[in-house]
């Protein structure tokens, strides 16, 4: 066979232009591309190497997902070892004796080319490789000790690529042999906050902070504790004990409860009972846990209603705990000042799948060192926002105007709706008549309507301080006559109530501020003789009274700077032109026989 003078040559050149750079590129992922002479089933699959273990292409930059495709290979004397040697550890290897799946690595699959075989290795079964790539036309031959291969990528361009022996690559890496002596050192150099625990250790905080939970302490058991408020959690809205409550985040949560046998659940569940919202101190700061026998750190919770114990009567459970409100007064990082709780209650019937809704507010707010009442939120500054509460007030105390509201079987609640500025509502419940005397029992149907306390006057705006009598307007009443009923024995009640407000936009019309003009109570009445049960209804009405001032009679008229006249710019023209004494006729004749010149030029 007669060999080429040319192909003696055993120097073999890598031609790079100057300012050519090769780009090198990987991924472990990506599948490894072979030769087409590798046999059959190793299209999309094998390399091999004399120096790497099992290697994974990365694809060229711009290729396929699936690939790039080779072309031709390059230097095969290089191909002269497996390309999946096992590795030091094999960590898909978890069936002793079997072979597993995908598992490149794995010594008991016997398997020279494992991607012959499966359709991908598992990550951590293979090695990860490096290949340096540079466009084919460049390269005129290889002398890479390395594997070389030519690839495809999807933009159609061919790649010559070297697979670089890199062993950092490695996926693992020989273990580090840990004893007495460099134990100290391994710790210090790689530990962090997670090898020692400090948290025994570590002192409370000198103060709260917001969004802090609030810790108390029950010195009967002298367990500490934190402040709950319990919150609705999933589609049913079931009572969660374990939600704590934020330091100076002012909530209010609604839950329920379900109970299967009320009867025992009425005196031993502490949710029922009053006293478990009010039997316990509240530490100011939470240095205060620190010293539980020194009572300056601790708080009494303050009870501002009047509430019972639990008590089964009959087929009812009395006292049982629908609303709880806390009021916190805070004094910056000297903690908590004041805490009182204010609880209503109601009555339960005692049949299977009984239910009740409880509610619970936290409430925080600057402390003071005075004794006056302080103001409550605002509803706009000055005038009402429409949907904000309509402020009342009673004596020296204000609080929001409601409504009636309704229970599951739909008798009056405890709860009640307030009044939204400016939105008309209605609301009803039944009630149930005691067998008192009829004074008795109209002065409780007043208060039922209008709600504890009486309001007396309304806000005129919505930032109307208590201790400015002049920012409050006097609420007008209209009670039932009992006389016009002309019923001697027959008691007339009030069943209905209708809460009348004129407002109106006072100020810039640019700039609005809504105010209250004035307030009216109409009570509806009807005569009853037999004590059972009677349907109540309240009703608030909004009257915009706003006068708006009068439209401009007439619009003002534009003064237009600009020519519309096709022959302005003419008389323009002729204006600097002519003496003004020759009259505004000449220079319109002088444009006239210039027009019939032109026309006549034209003509011809």
């Amino acid at each position: 066979m007669c060999t080429s003078p040319l192909m003696l040559l055993q120097v073999f050149f890598l031609m790079v232009p100057e300012g050519v750079r090769p780009q090198p590129f990987s991924s472990p992922s990506a599948a490894v591309p072979t030769p087409p002479d590798l046999g059959p089933g190793s299209q999309g699959g094998t390399l091999q190497s004399s120096s790497e273990g099992t290697e994974t292409a990365w694809a060229v930059p711009g290729s396929s997902a699936v690939g790039p495709t080779v072309v031709t290979p390059s230097a095969p004397e290089n191909r002269t070892g497996d390309l999946f040697p096992v590795l030091p550890i094999c960590v898909c290897d978890l069936t002793p004796g079997t072979c597993d799946i995908n598992c490149c690595c794995d010594k008991d699959c016997y398997l020279l080319h494992p991607l012959t075989v499966f359709s991908f290795c598992l990550p951590g079964s293979v090695r990860s490789s490096s290949w340096v790539c540079v466009d084919n036309s460049l390269i005129f031959r290889s002398n890479s000790p390395f594997p070389s291969r030519i690839f495809m990528d999807s933009n159609g361009i061919r790649q010559f690529c070297v697979h670089v022996n890199n062993s950092k690559l490695n996926y693992f890496q020989e273990l580090q042999k840990v004893n007495a002596s460099n134990f100290q050192a391994l710790v210090t150099e790689f530990g962090g906050k997670a090898f020692t625990s400090t948290f025994q250790t570590q002192p409370p905080p000198p103060f709260y902070r917001a969004g802090d939970p609030i810790l108390t302490y029950f010195s009967k058991w002298s367990v500490i504790s934190l402040l709950r408020q319990p919150a609705g959690v999933g589609a049913g809205g079931l009572c969660a004990e374990s939600n704590p409550a934020g330091f100076l985040e002012s909530k209010s949560t609604t839950c329920a409860r379900f109970f299967k046998n009320l009867a025992n659940s009425c005196t031993l569940d502490p949710a029922l009972n009053a006293a478990s919202y009010y039997n316990f101190t509240v530490l100011k700061i939470p240095r205060g846990m620190t010293d539980l026998q020194n009572m300056k750190f601790q708080v009494p919770v303050t009870l501002v209603s009047e509430a019972g114990s639990p008590l089964l009567a009959g087929n009812t459970c009395q006292n049982v705990v629908s609303q709880v409100i806390y009021e916190i007064e805070t004094n910056g990082t000297y903690g908590i000042q004041k805490v009182s709780v204010s609880l209503e209650q109601t009555n339960l019937t005692v049949e299977p799948g009984t239910s009740l809704q409880q509610h619970f507010i936290i409430r925080f707010r600057a402390f003071q060192q005075s004794t006056t009442s302080l103001p409550g939120p605002r509803s706009g500054n000055p005038g009402y926002i429409v949907g904000k509460p309509l402020l009342a007030l009673t004596g020296d105390v204000s609080h929001t105007m409601t409504l009636l509201q309704s229970q599951g079987d739909g008798t009056c609640s405890v709860k009640r709706h307030e009044v939204q500025f400016g939105m008309n509502a209605m609301s009803g419940c039944k009630f149930r008549l005691k067998k008192v005397d009829c004074s008795h029992l109209q002065q409780e149907m007043y208060q039922t309507l209008h709600g504890r306390p009486r309001p007396e006057h309304v806000a005129i705006f919505g930032n109307a301080d208590p201790a400015q009598k002049g920012e409050w307007s006097r609420i007008l009443r209209r009670n039932c006559s009992a006389s016009a009923m002309h019923c001697s024995s027959c008691c007339v009640i009030p069943v209905s109530l209708e809460i009348q407000v004129l407002w109106a936009y006072i100020g810039l019309q640019s700039n609005p501020q809504a105010h209250v003009s004035r307030a009216r109570f109409l009570y509806q009445c009807q005569s009853i003789q037999d004590f059972q049960q009677v349907s109540l209804t309240t009703i608030v009405n909004f009257v915009d009274i706003t006068q708006k001032p009068e439209p401009p009679r007439g619009q003002p008229r534009m003064d237009w700077k600009l020519p519309f006249d096709f022959f302005f710019p003419f008389k323009v023209a002729f204006s600097k032109g002519v003496d003004s004494q020759k009259g505004p006729v000449s220079p319109i004749l002088i444009l006239c026989l210039l027009l019939l010149g032109v026309i006549s030029l034209e003509t011809k």
